[in-house]
């Protein structure tokens, strides 16, 4: 008997879907990282897993982002062949009709973070679109669809190789994990595609990403097969690795890995890695015939109550943005916990571009930065009493290649990013003594109700990448590189690597 599916149904249930992973995290996944929470022994850590669950409890009550980057749209479509689609659209347009609704909806408007050209203009489409689509025709007469919002961060921390087919691959993954950095936001999970070819390596790492957390169980019966094996043995070695929530040194870095497989070359040993940060947002969902799916919202038992003011640790230093001095920041001290009040500017990748066009033609800055702290975010549009959406920290190495030019001809005191920041960034801060520091990424709507005012200061045509104002109440932040270089991403992974072989 044939179904018939309305079109209307799928453009319905995508938008609804996209809306409902925007702020309800998956139950297993605020389980593991829960129980990682309870057991973690790195005080920096436990403070970033403690934030990252307040978040998402806040978002949950609040119906706002868990994260500000709302995802790249990632859609597996597995429609049975006995199914007919009763629409004059294409599934694509079908599906991404429903980004476009989920994306532009006034109660909760999503950041559009998709450009239409990645090699020149990089025009952002508005609205999200389009999304990535996979159909598979599967015998049956319903549709599945699997659909994920995946953030930038841990999105370019995706790597393939095609080893050589005596290679280990742990070996592998373990030495390509060691090289990210925390700018993909652990804890996460990772995700292995082993065999096939390229491209269906990849295909497999994504898809496998979005299957249910297990790993205590699998933990407490055992491995059943070599994928299980492997799953074992790289949850165990990528958490000995020291890294830790954030990157700045624990006990846990993953809560989860996932692995599948696929007949290959006897010639080949193609492996996919992709990583999943904090913001692990995925649903799947049938459609039989009988109309859109309806979502019900999680059993909210399973997020723990922290009232997060409390877990601060008591030596945290209150500092005052508007009366903020060298010599002041230059004694702040790797791993120290800060709360900022006053007023500081954003700016991202496109703003810094910018910046240094203008400093490189000997042109005056639409905006003075002399004494200011730099905020690297771009927020999501603010709704109802909001001055600003959920405003998380972007990946700060993609500012590298811009820190030396703007701290030289700026004067900017500090700057507030996510994750590791590289070599010649920290050149630049230990010669113009302007120290950096982290914001938690997977926090955004928990740092957004720290910021009290919001107005763009300039390149208001670049949207959310424009520059702003915030003016701030305690937001919290780590000193992650001071201004003699010390750097807490090199040396929380490094004491954790030691404390964990020890123990």
């Amino acid at each position: 008997m044939q179904t018939v599916v309305r079109g209307e149904d799928i453009t319905t249930s995508v938008a609804d879907a996209l809306q409902y992973i925007s702020y309800y995290h998956p139950p297993d996944y605020i389980r593991y990282l829960s129980a990682a929470y309870e057991r973690e022994e790195s005080m920096a850590a436990k403070d970033a897993m403690a934030q990252i669950l307040v978040n998402s409890r806040m978002a949950a009550f609040g119906r706002r982002p868990i994260c500000q980057d709302t995802g790249l749209v990632v859609v597996f479509a597995k429609i049975g062949m006995n199914v007919r689609i009763s629409s004059r659209a294409s599934l694509s347009d079908l599906v991404n009709e429903g980004v476009r609704r989920a994306y532009l909806n006034s109660d909760n408007p999503l950041r559009a973070s998709v450009i239409s050209d990645p090699l020149s203009a990089r025009r952002n489409t508005r609205d999200n679109t389009p999304a990535i689509l996979h159909v598979e025709l599967v015998p049956g007469g319903k549709i599945t669809f699997l659909i994920a919002a995946k953030g930038g961060g841990s999105e370019n921390k995706a790597r393939f190789a095609t080893l050589n087919p005596t290679a280990s691959v742990s070996n592998w993954v373990v030495d390509a994990i060691a090289t990210l950095g925390s700018g993909w936001c652990p804890p996460g999970l990772i995700g292995l595609g082993i065999g096939g070819s390229a491209e269906k390596a990849m295909l497999m790492a994504k898809e496998v990403l979005n299957e249910p957390i297990d790993m205590f169980e699998l933990l407490t019966r055992g491995a059943s097969s070599p994928e299980e094996e492997l799953r074992i043995e790289l949850y165990q070695r990528i958490n000995a690795l020291g890294i830790g929530a954030q990157g700045l040194g624990g006990l846990t870095t993953v809560v989860d890995v996932k692995v599948a497989t696929f007949p290959t070359h006897a010639a080949s040993k193609p492996v996919a890695m992709i990583p999943q940060c904090a913001a692990n947002r995925h649903i799947k969902f049938t459609l039989d015939g009988s109309g859109p799916t309806v979502f019900t919202p999680p059993d909210m038992d399973d997020w723990p109550e922290i009232d997060y003011g409390s877990t601060l640790p008591a030596s945290a230093r209150r500092v005052n943005l508007d009366t903020l001095t060298k010599e002041e920041a230059a004694t702040w001290r790797a791993g120290e916990t800060l709360l900022l009040s006053g007023r500081m500017v954003t700016g991202r990748d496109a703003a810094h571009q910018r910046m240094v066009d203008l400093i490189d033609a000997d042109k005056p800055l639409p905006v003075s930065l002399e004494g200011r702290v730099i905020y690297y975010v771009g927020p999501v549009q603010p709704v109802g009493s909001e001055v600003v959406g959920p405003a998380g920290p972007t990946t700060s190495s993609r500012m590298d290649a811009f820190t030396e030019k703007v701290l030289g001809a700026t004067g900017l005191y500090a700057m507030v990013g996510k994750a590791e920041r590289g070599a010649v960034a920290i050149d630049a801060i230990v010669k113009h003594r302007a120290p950096y520091l982290i914001a938690v990424g997977g926090a955004a709507y928990l740092i957004s109700r720290s910021i009290k005012s919001a107005r763009v200061l300039a390149f208001e045509d670049l949207g959310m990448e424009a520059i702003y104002e915030f003016e701030v109440q305690d937001m919290p932040v780590t000193m992650a590189v001071d201004v003699d270089g010390n750097c807490i991403h090199r040396t929380g992974p490094a004491e954790w690597r030691q404390r964990i072989a020890r123990l």
